[in-house]
This record gives structure tokens, C-alpha cells and sequence, in this order.
């Protein structure tokens, strides 16, 4: 088989129905486990905070000779440092997709694919070594969390590699496959790590030092551990089975050169997000202020400290930043991919806290009626993602991705404020757990439509930029949008701490109705400059 691919033409019929549909679905059922996988590791996080709370991490923070009092007040602030380890993966991973966005041009889909899947070895690897212990320090974790941002970046890499690989007018569909599928990976890890934890495999260190086995604490190691041998076995086929083509990648380098370049980005992005985290944790710098400076900060990195070839590749994609449409279409996606990945890192410690530990006086007080939410909140991500491809179907069906979200946006207002509504009793109640089914179902509500958004939106992209600039605005907008991971855990732990989450929701409902109005000013009113895209 040829890796590189040099006579690529899918909106040709006959020859994509004769030679490149096969290529194409290879590519595809490689690239979808593989971003999966990415997904799975890079909200992890979610997952791992609500059995660090359960078994007592406590980063080596409480000591024996603190009075009552002081271990209260120190609680509360690693409370709020466990929601800060799924905002750094998030910050990452955002910022991994800008350099992700352009990665496919320069360095090969193949090349790419097989070199970031790999890499996510080193926080599986990581975090189920740094879990034997409940005293790790939290600069341990932090560096992991960061790591595992590896695999949010993946998401533009992939989603601009798959649309060189099917015609455009069934892009809605393929594109909502992979991104789809690929965000399963949220709700299948979800479902995973409280499955694996309850497999006594290894020993552990307690908070009093001492090495325990075969008890709940001895199987969180395995929240790692469990994606080692699917992640090496994605990165073999990714490694054998997928494609360069040269539509994509002009000059399409040599497996090493494409390899190299990959990892020389994604440094750029690394050291751009670890000042951002830094600023974030030690120098405790307002997130707004860092969000946009990290952002910047890796655009410079990318313009300034690459090779002549890369920067000029680079330039001309660059271009995008001229065009008006790209803004907007990156204000709009956020809405829906922000929403969806910021509330996925965020909905399972926001149930914890809502429900279980539930007196903010008493930070280790456990409500003894509390739902079992673990059981449950895999659903959310699960539905959001199973959706998507929906939503570019429906998109495709109706000629019109912009209607679709025009639905989908009215549907997570309404959904936004009703979550709100339930957190809002169940925080004023002594009995939290009466609200837990409406809150929950009105949850699954707004997983839905941002799903749904996700893939109308996706769908009008290729049909509001032309070729040329359609890959590099996938991967921008998706870009952007993931910073939806960093945002939302960060609102969330800031609100939960003030004992007013429900303020967080009201200010999302806001945003939302911005993008409505957006929507329908430039896609679908009377004076809209692309009609219904």
C-alpha cells in the first residue's frame, strides 16, 4: 500500500467510487478509535478528581499538627484545585489545536495521526504511576493534566485530515462521524475508569503513609493504566493503515521529517499553555486574562520561532484571520463544541458537589440519600456525541446547517436556565437529592443540542469558505471552542466555591442568545451575506 497518495480527486464520482470511497473509509474507521482515545485521556480528569475527593488526595497539603479549623479551610482550597486539573488539560488542549490546525499541511495526515496518538502514552503511563500515592504533590498532577491536553489537540489535526477524504456534499455526514464517534471517547471513559478502579491490580500509599491492597484505593491506578494497550495498538494501525494525501499536504515530507515538524509544533503549543498555566496556578491571574494571552502567545510562536518552509506554509493559511466569517463561525461553534467539552469535564465534580458533599459549611460532610452519579453521567457526553452526526445529517437533509442550529441554540438556552432552576433548589435544600432527576434530565437536554449544534455547524463551514480555507478554519474554530474545557471546569469551581453555581449557568445563557442573534444576522435574516450555509 502507498502511504503517500499524490492523485486525490473524491468530487469525482466514478474515480471516488472506483478507488478513493475504500481509501477514504480505511482512513476513517483508523481515525475515529484513534481520536476516541484522545478524547478519553484528555477528560480523564473529570473522572479521576471525583475518586481523588472519595479516597482523600490531598497533594500533601494537610499535616498532623493543623487544628480542625485550619483542615477545613484547607480542604475547600483543594476542593478548588481538583476542578483546576480538568481547566489545565483543557487549557492545553485548546491551545494544542492551533498548531493541531495547521499540523495536516505541513506534516501528513498519517504522519500526524500516528505521532499524536503515540504521545498519549505519556499521561496514561503518567497518571497511573502518580495515583499510587495520595501525598503525590499537585505539581505532579498538573504536569499530567497538561499532558493529557495532548489529546484535546488531536481534534483538529483529525477532523481537517478526514475532510480532504470524502466530497463535500456528504462532509456533514463523514466529518459527524468522526467527531461524533470520536467524542463517544468522553462517555466511554466515563463509563470505564469507575468500572476499572473497582480492579484491585496494584498497591497504594493512604493518606497516613501507610501501603494498602486489595481495597478501592489500590484500583485507581488503573484510571491510566487502561488505556495503555488500546492506545499502542491505535498507533500501530494508525502507523500502517492510513494515508498522506497531497491534496492536503503539498509537499508531503519523509516520515521522519513529517514526525519531527509534528512534535516541534506541538512543543510551541506546550510551552505557550505551561506559561499559561503557570500564570493561571502560581501567579493566580485572572483566566480571562490568560485565556486570549495564551492564545496570542502560540500564534506568535507559530509565526516567529518556525522553520522558513513552515512559516511559509503557515502565512498562507494565516489568511483565514482576515476573513470576517471565520470569527463569527468560531464565536457560534464555541457555543455548541465549547459547551459540550467544558460541560463534559465539569458535569461529574458538579454533581459530586451539588449532591453528595453537599453542606458547604462542612466540606466533608457526605450526604448519605446522595445519587449514585457515577452510574449516570457517562450518558451525557454519550448522547451529545452519538447525536452529532445527526446534526450534519439533518444539516445535509435540509440543505441548511445554519437552521439546524438555529433550533439547536433556542432548545440549550432553554435547557441552560432549567439546570440552573434545579441546582439553584437542590443548593437551598437539606434534602438535595429530590432535584436530582430533573436536573439531570435537563442536563441530557443540553448535551443534546449542543451535539446537535456541533454538527450543523461543522457542516456549514465547507459550504461559507472555499477549499482552500475550509481545513485550516475546521481546525481554528475547533480550536478555539475546546478552550469550552479550560472555561467551564474554571467557572464552575470559582462559582461552587462562592456556593452560587447556578450564576455560571446564567452567564452561558447569555452567550448563547449572542449567538442565536448571530446566527440569524449573517446566515438566515434579511440581510445575510451567505443564505443558510
Amino acid at each position: 500500500m502507498n502511504i503517500n497518495i499524490y492523485d486525490w480527486d473524491p468530487e469525482n464520482p466514478d474515480y471516488f467510487s472506483r478507488k478513493g470511497r475504500k481509501i477514504a473509509l480505511r482512513n476513517l474507521w483508523i481515525s475515529i478509535p484513534a481520536l476516541l482515545l484522545a478524547f478519553a485521556v484528555w477528560i480523564m480528569w473529570s473522572v479521576i478528581i471525583t475518586k481523588m475527593k472519595q479516597f482523600g488526595y490531598n497533594f500533601g497539603m494537610i499535616t498532623s499538627d493543623m487544628t480542625p479549623e485550619q483542615v477545613s479551610e484547607k480542604l475547600k482550597e483543594i476542593n478548588m484545585l481538583y476542578y483546576t486539573l480538568p481547566a489545565i488539560a483543557g487549557l492545553t488542549g485548546a491551545t494544542l489545536r492551533i498548531p493541531n490546525s495547521f499540523l495536516i499541511s505541513i506534516a501528513g495526515g498519517r504522519n500526524v495521526i500516528f505521532v499524536t496518538t503515540f504521545l498519549l502514552l505519556l499521561p496514561a503511563i503518567g497518571t497511573g504511576l502518580a495515583l499510587r500515592d495520595v501525598n503525590t504533590p499537585y505539581i505532579v498532577f498538573a504536569i499530567l493534566a497538561a499532558l493529557s491536553g495532548i489529546g484535546g489537540g488531536n481534534f483538529a489535526s483529525s477532523m481537517s485530515n478526514i475532510s480532504y477524504f470524502f466530497p463535500k456534499k456528504t462532509q456533514g455526514t463523514y466529518l459527524g462521524m468522526n467527531a461524533g464517534i470520536g467524542n463517544l471517547g468522553v462517555g466511554v471513559m466515563q463509563k470505564v475508569i469507575p468500572i476499572a478502579v473497582g480492579v484491585y491490580l496494584f498497591s497504594a500509599i493512604d493518606k497516613n503513609g501507610n501501603i494498602v491492597t486489595n481495597v478501592p484505593l489500590a484500583g485507581v491506578q488503573n484510571a491510566g493504566w487502561v488505556w495503555v494497550i488500546p492506545l499502542i495498538l491505535v498507533s500501530i494501525a494508525a502507523f500502517f493503515g492510513m494515508n498522506n494525501l497531497q491534496s492536503a499536504t503539498p509537499k508531503i515530507p519523509t516520515q521522519l521529517v513529517g514526525m519531527i515538524k509534528t512534535l516541534y509544533l506541538i512543543c510551541l503549543g506546550f510551552i505557550a499553555a505551561g506559561i499559561g498555566a503557570y500564570m493561571l496556578i502560581s501567579l493566580k491571574i485572572n483566566m480571562w486574562i490568560v485565556l486570549p494571552f495564551v492564545i496570542i502567545f502560540t500564534l506568535l510562536l507559530m509565526r516567529y520561532m518556525t522553520p522558513k518552509q513552515i512559516k511559509e506554509n503557515l502565512r498562507q493559511q494565516f489568511v483565514i484571520f482576515k476573513n470576517k466569517h471565520n470569527w463569527v463561525m468560531t464565536i457560534i461553534y464555541t457555543m455548541t463544541f465549547g459547551s459540550f467539552i467544558g460541560f463534559s469535564a465539569a458535569f461529574p465534580k458538579l454533581c459530586q458537589d451539588v449532591f453528595v458533599y453537599s453542606n458547604p459549611s462542612d466540606p466533608t460532610f457526605v450526604n448519605p440519600n446522595a445519587p449514585d452519579f457515577l452510574f449516570w453521567v457517562f450518558l451525557g457526553p454519550v448522547l451529545g456525541a452519538l447525536i452529532r452526526p445527526v446534526g450534519g445529517w439533518l444539516s445535509d437533509k435540509v440543505n441548511s446547517g445554519a437552521k439546524v442550529t438555529t433550533i439547536s441554540i433556542i432548545l440549550q438556552i432553554i435547557a441552560t436556565f432549567a439546570v440552573a432552576y434545579f441546582i439553584k433548589l437542590a443548593k437551598g435544600s437539606p434534602t438535595p437529592e429530590r432535584y436530582w432527576w430533573p436536573f439531570f434530565i435537563m442536563f441530557m437536554i443540553l448535551f443534546i443540542t449542543t451535539g446537535i449544534g456541533n454538527g450543523s455547524t461543522f457542516r456549514s463551514i465547507p459550504h461559507i469558505f472555499d477549499k482552500a480555507l475550509a481545513g485550516p478554519v475546521l481546525g481554528w474554530t475547533s480550536a478555539v471552542a475546546a478552550y469550552g474545557a479550560f472555561i467551564i471546569p474554571g467557572i464552575f469551581g470559582q462559582q461552587i466555591k462562592a456556593g452560587t453555581p447556578e450564576k455560571a449557568l446564567y452567564g452561558l445563557a447569555v452567550y448563547y442568545i449572542i449567538c442565536l442573534f448571530l446566527n440569524w444576522w449573517y446566515y438566515q435574516g434579511p440581510k445575510a451575506e451567505i443564505k443558510n450555509p
